[in-house]
């Protein structure tokens, strides 16, 4: 049997497997730290090399409704929080910090991936993660602005620019070997690429585990609090969006927008913000992967129940 056959027929349990190493081996960690951004860029080439290069933008027509989605999930829902938190009196509290920061990162880079395993194309999600890494710069600045707790907003940007840069090149470069090698992909090597970039979003969480790890070992209900918020504001943003974006966009672009309302790269203001800022939220963080790596499990069924046709 063919491994990545293997991998791409069982995604989500291979990506439940990783979670489960990552857990349970947090002596992995380690080694593995120096390997997280080698194997971001290999997830999206992966992801884009197994796509068709005219429907990845899409047409010209459908990239302002995409960017008015990025605004809605970037600018305004953290705005909200922030009203809220502000309200309440809560602001520079953890949870709040929590929330904020998974509302205005964009959308996580395996999204295009879980699509697929999801049984919908990646193309959706890929615009929405380019635009959404693009609009960064302009969807942060009032964040930041408005909640000096955060720190500068100058290495964020930084780190923004540094992703999308990081996107835009593997993209091209994916898209050159599509063109020129691999013109006419078998089924059978686009299933190997789809099965390579679930095994590389299971290798990848093994590095991101440990903090939960280690605040389950001191405190165990802090830990479950931690998990239990992450989960409920991962699944619940998803199912909120699901049930606004059913009945009223084609299946794919649904599954893509609701999967990315849920799913978002806070590590991009993990690597950027003081460690005075991180430190108190670092559990989030990690118990964020949970859900996450949990997302082509526990929604497929959700999402497989749509019958909009494209």
């Amino acid at each position: 049997m063919n491994l990545l056959h293997l991998a791409a027929r069982h995604g989500p349990r291979v990506l439940v497997a990783g979670l489960a190493a990552g857990l349970l081996l947090p002596g992995l960690a380690e080694p593995m730290r120096g390997l997280l951004p080698p194997l971001v860029v290999l997830l999206l080439f992966v992801t884009v090399l197994r796509m068709d290069p005219e429907t990845i933008l899409g047409s010209l027509s459908d990239l302002h409704k995409v960017a008015f989605t990025v605004i809605g999930f970037q600018f305004v829902i953290p705005l909200i929080i922030l009203a809220i938190g502000f309200v309440g009196g809560w602001t520079g509290t953890p949870v709040l910090l929590s929330l904020l920061i998974m509302a205005a990162a964009p959308s996580i880079s395996g999204s295009p991936n879980m699509c697929l395993m999801m049984g919908y194309p990646p193309e959706h999600a890929m615009r929405m993660m380019v635009v959404g890494t693009a609009l960064l710069p302009l969807t942060a600045f009032p964040v930041f602005l408005l909640m000096p707790e955060l720190g500068g907003i100058h290495s964020v940007l930084l780190a923004g620019l540094q992703l999308l840069l990081t996107i835009l090149c593997t993209t091209g470069a994916a898209i050159v070997v599509r063109r020129v090698w691999l013109r006419s992909p078998s089924h059978s090597t686009l299933v190997n690429l789809e099965g390579l970039g679930t095994i590389t979003l299971a290798v990848f969480v093994i590095g991101l585990m440990p903090s939960v790890s280690t605040t389950a070992l001191k405190s165990p209900a802090v830990a479950a609090f931690w998990i239990a918020l992450a989960c409920l504001a991962n699944f619940g943003a998803q199912f909120i969006s699901f049930r606004i974006t059913r009945g009223r966009l084609p299946a794919a672009r649904a599954t893509a927008v609701s999967l990315i309302a849920g799913n978002r790269n806070i590590a991009i203001f993990f690597v950027a913000l003081p460690p005075e800022v991180t430190a108190p939220i670092m559990a989030f963080i990690g118990a964020y992967q949970i859900p996450m790596y949990l997302t082509p499990m526990v929604m497929r069924h959700l999402y497989m129940r749509q019958v909009l046709p494209e």
